[in-house]
Formats: C-alpha cells, sequence, structure tokens
C-alpha cells in the first residue's frame, strides 16, 4: 500500500491562498481514490474534497465549493489541494487520505497545519 506525506501547509492571511501536496509511496497511487480532510482543534475531522483515479471526477464540501481545487498527477504520485479566499475558518490540519471509494479512505497522511489570520 502507498504511504502519504503532505506538504504545503503553513501561515497565511486571510484572503490568501496555499497550495497542500500530498507525495504518495510506492507504484499503486493511481489505483486509490485520493481525499483531503481537514480538523480544528476540538473538533472532528471533516471531508474537504475527493478526486477519483484518473482525475475525472471530484467532489467537494460545501464549505470549500468554488474556493478549492482538488487534482492529482499520477505520473508524480502527488495529489494537490488548491486553497483560495482563505479565512479563518479555514484554519485546521490538514490531512491526504487515499481509498478505494470517496467515502472508504483508509490510508492516512500526518498532517499539515494551515493557519490562516484574519
Amino acid at each position: 500500500q502507498v504511504q502519504l506525506v503532505e506538504s504545503g501547509g503553513g501561515l497565511v492571511q486571510a484572503g490568501g491562498s496555499l497550495r497542500l501536496s500530498c507525495a504518495a509511496s510506492g507504484r499503486t497511487f493511481s489505483t486509490y481514490v485520493m481525499g483531503w480532510f481537514r480538523q480544528s482543534p476540538g473538533k472532528e475531522r471533516d471531508f474537504v474534497a475527493a478526486i477519483s483515479r484518473s482525475g475525472g471526477y471530484t467532489n467537494y464540501a460545501d464549505s470549500v465549493k468554488g474556493r478549492f481545487t482538488i487534482s492529482r498527477d499520477n505520473a508524480k504520485n502527488t495529489v494537490y489541494l488548491q486553497m483560495n479566499s482563505l479565512g479563518p475558518e479555514d484554519t485546521a490540519v490538514y490531512y491526504c487520505a487515499a481509498g478505494d471509494t470517496d467515502t472508504t479512505f483508509r490510508i492516512w497522511g500526518q498532517g499539515t497545519l494551515v493557519t490562516v489570520s484574519s
């Protein structure tokens, strides 16, 4: 199975943008549906976005639709999350995940912290 390593988190002002990356080890990356989740302090982990194996289908949480874009490059074994128009409510640890469907993620990265200042 793959191992996932996120990067790209950091501190950004409200209204700014960040791009998260998730690099996967192994040669089976293209066989997984990939997703992004986030967890704020004291809250449960929430779904953010998912992308199909080929990248032709994407799904977003209502809270990020129109602001975030998930994409993948199977040649580079990497999935991305472009985040625009960030607000303080987007502050969270963001996790990359791999699974068999967009509701059955079973492999998780260690997370990367995104902090949005107002």
